[in-house]
């Protein structure tokens, strides 16, 4: 049976220019973050937070809503790896914090990730931290006209592996535009014998590892949104919507 290619759609110039809107949206949101969390809110404070910023800019939050997500952000604590909902949980010092979250402008949408301590954490949280940082740099700097899916999975892989840590195997990255979520699937560990597709001008990815302290293996919690850690080790989460351009990669959700 013939394997059937999926179909990846690329940006003009003009749809990338109109998606670095939303993606200066989360760019700026995030980093509004870094002062507002602390010891003592809750993960709805969080969302409240990010839905009004996101209105107050004249774009709409990309999740609320999205196959029935209930919020605008993402709110991850610990060993939730991704898609915790927004709650009365509140943050206490040493807890590590993952938000994710998305705006559409015009009709483009960006995606966006950023794992935050909550006050003073171990020196092994931070390590984790920022391991999965890197990684996802790592993975941007292939992101680049002729190289392949396969080779952002590499890069990601392979740095936070050698730190010690183990990617998720069950999640992975995206496309990203007109929907929030389009091919291709950017895995964060290589699968053999499937290097992905050529990347072109004007693919626009969503790259996101997942890392966690012990074991990949992750499962959904009964609220049917939650994914955890199996072993209840932390995990952390990096994403950036990133354009693959003639210049090389142009990371859409920086400040």
């Amino acid at each position: 049976m013939r394997k059937i290619t999926p179909l990846v759609i690329c940006k003009s110039p003009e749809e990338i220019d109109i998606m670095k809107k939303s993606g200066a949206i989360l760019a700026e949101l995030l980093d509004e973050l870094r002062g507002f969390i602390k010891p003592g809110i809750t993960t709805s404070d969080i969302d409240a937070f990010a839905e009004e910023f996101i209105l107050s800019r004249g774009a709409n939050p990309s999740f609320k809503g999205l196959y029935g997500f209930p919020a605008s952000a993402c709110v991850s604590v610990n060993e939730e790896v991704v898609h915790g909902i927004p709650g009365n949980r509140k943050l206490v010092e040493g807890d590590i914090v993952s938000i994710d979250v998305g705006a559409e402008v015009e009709g483009f949408h960006c995606d966006s990730a950023m794992t935050f301590p909550v006050g003073r954490v171990s020196s092994e949280a931070m390590k984790l931290i920022r391991t999965t940082e890197e990684s996802l740099y790592r993975g941007i700097e292939q992101a680049r006209i002729g190289m392949r899916i396969a080779d952002i999975s590499r890069a990601i892989q392979s740095y936070a592996e050698s730190r010690g840590f183990s990617i998720i195997r069950a999640l992975s990255g995206h496309g990203v535009g007109r929907k929030l979520h389009e091919e291709p699937a950017i895995p964060n560990f290589v699968i053999r014998g499937e290097p992905g597709p050529v990347l072109a001008d004007g693919m626009t990815l969503a790259i996101e590892p997942m890392v966690n302290v012990g074991g990949p293996d992750v499962k959904t919690l009964n609220d049917n949104w939650t994914v955890v850690t199996c072993d209840g080790s932390l995990s952390a989460h990096f994403e950036h919507s990133v354009a693959v351009t003639c210049e090389g990669p142009v990371i859409l959700t920086a400040l």
